[in-house]
Parts: C-alpha cells; sequence; structure tokens
C-alpha cells in the first residue's frame, strides 16, 4: 500500500477523532424555541428591562420598559396583519424624543432612551389612532 493513502487515512481518523466530540457537544446544546414553553402565545420582548407599564387603546397598545438607566417603548398593534401606519415616542425630561415611524405589520420601535433619574413622556399610534402619556416613569 502506497505511503500517500495511509497517510490521508489516518488525517480522516485524527479528524473524525477530533470532531465527533465537538459535533456531539453541539447537538446537545439547548435550541431556542424547542422545549418546554415553546409555543406559548406571549411574545419575548424587545427591550430590556422590566414592564413598568402598559397603555392600551383601541387599535393596539404601547408598552413600556425600564432598567436603572434606560427606558425603551414598543407600540404593538392589537391585530398584526397588513402594513399600516405605526408610530412610537420616547422622550426624557430634558432631552429629544427618540422616534420610530413608519409602515409596520405587527410593532414600531423599540426606541430606548437614557433615562437615570428622570421621567419619560412616551406616545404610540396604530392606522392614526394612539395615545400618549405625561412625565411617568419618575
Amino acid at each position: 500500500m502506497p505511503t500517500d493513502t495511509k497517510k490521508a487515512r489516518r488525517r480522516r481518523r485524527l479528524l473524525a477523532r477530533v470532531l465527533a466530540p465537538l459535533l456531539l457537544a453541539l447537538a446537545l446544546l439547548p435550541v431556542p424555541g424547542i422545549g418546554p414553553g415553546a409555543g406559548t402565545a406571549e411574545a419575548v420582548s424587545v427591550c430590556q428591562g422590566r414592564p413598568a407599564r402598559t397603555i392600551t387603546f383601541a387599535t393596539g397598545e404601547l408598552r413600556l420598559y425600564r432598567t436603572r438607566h434606560y427606558a425603551c417603548a414598543v407600540t404593538v398593534a392589537k391585530r398584526p396583519g397588513a402594513r399600516r401606519p405605526m408610530a412610537v415616542s420616547l422622550q426624557p425630561r430634558g432631552g429629544r424624543p427618540a422616534v420610530s415611524s413608519g409602515r409596520f405589520d405587527r410593532q414600531a420601535g423599540p426606541v430606548t432612551v437614557h433615562a437615570l433619574n428622570r421621567c419619560v413622556r412616551a406616545g404610540g399610534s396604530v392606522s392614526g389612532q394612539g395615545t400618549t402619556t405625561g412625565w411617568i416613569l419618575c
């Protein structure tokens, strides 16, 4: 048997010894969306922090989240479907508003502002109907 084929076989065996345990370990890693709780209707939030307030209106809801340093807002349509005009805005007291607007099918945002020790004002709309808040999360 030529030496070239022996070397090729040794390389393949060595590669198989190294790759087999690695592939087995990767196969055993947990995969998001599989397992208990994967089929729940509640979507995972796109904002960091804890839910601070949810304000509902006729065509959707404005969801506000808060961490120690930041505030985040998302406008979610009550009935996702065709693209329609949606907007969300979040303004820290003494700062400029962060705005996300356009034609979306499910949600507008997220928008995040630095709000350490500050109140924020939020607003959201879906298809021209919406809500705004006063200074909240103080």
